[in-house]
């Protein structure tokens, strides 16, 4: 175990429907690097995670909801994916608020796959250079963003990656943009 994150608290923002290699992958590599993580959500108890948007991959614990939380709380915001996932986060305006307030913060984001969707609600992709699943990248485009078919893309505030292909990179990206970022938390 490495200590770059020793200390950040990161929130995970997730729904039913969320994929769940981009939620446990991330998670463990937070973990790895020190990180505490907490799951976020639209309701208590548990959240249905998939496999290929299709696919049942068990659940997985909620730690707060939503409606709790407050971006001064956390160090960074994780934005996994899966299609169902973030099109639920994008018409809730908790969800909407909290994504803004971490961007209004400054403090970083990660997105991974459909996750930038709720940027785009949040209207905060404007004048960045992201990467997407490639079927929300017009979404991205329409909201301002420059989007490119990258592995990774990091722009200020803002770690993007297309699909759980690019984990490697996406995690390895998230632990040093985080390391990097000002620690909120104490």
């Amino acid at each position: 175990m490495t200590n770059e994150l020793r200390g950040r608290k990161i929130a995970i923002l997730a729904a039913d429907g969320v994929e769940r290699v981009e939620l446990d992958q991330p998670r463990g590599a937070l973990y790895g690097a020190g990180a505490q993580t907490e799951l976020l959500s639209l309701h208590p108890g548990e959240i249905e995670a998939r496999q290929f948007d299709i696919n049942p991959a068990g659940t997985l614990p909620v730690d707060r909801l939503i409606s709790d939380a407050s971006a001064d709380d956390y160090d960074a915001l994780l934005l996994p994916g899966g299609t169902v996932n973030p099109d639920q986060l994008r018409r809730n305006a908790d969800a909407v608020s909290l994504v803004k307030a971490f961007a209004d913060a400054g403090k970083p984001i990660a997105a991974i796959c459909h996750g930038p969707w709720t940027l785009v609600e949040a209207d905060v992709v404007r004048g960045r250079r992201l990467t997407s699943w490639p079927s929300i990248r017009t979404d991205l485009r329409n909201a301002g963003a420059e989007v490119v078919d990258e592995e990774v893309v990091t722009d200020g505030q803002f770690t993007t990656s297309r699909s759980p292909a690019d984990l490697p990179a996406f995690c390895a990206a998230i632990i040093h943009q985080f390391s990097q970022a000002k620690q909120a938390t104490a």
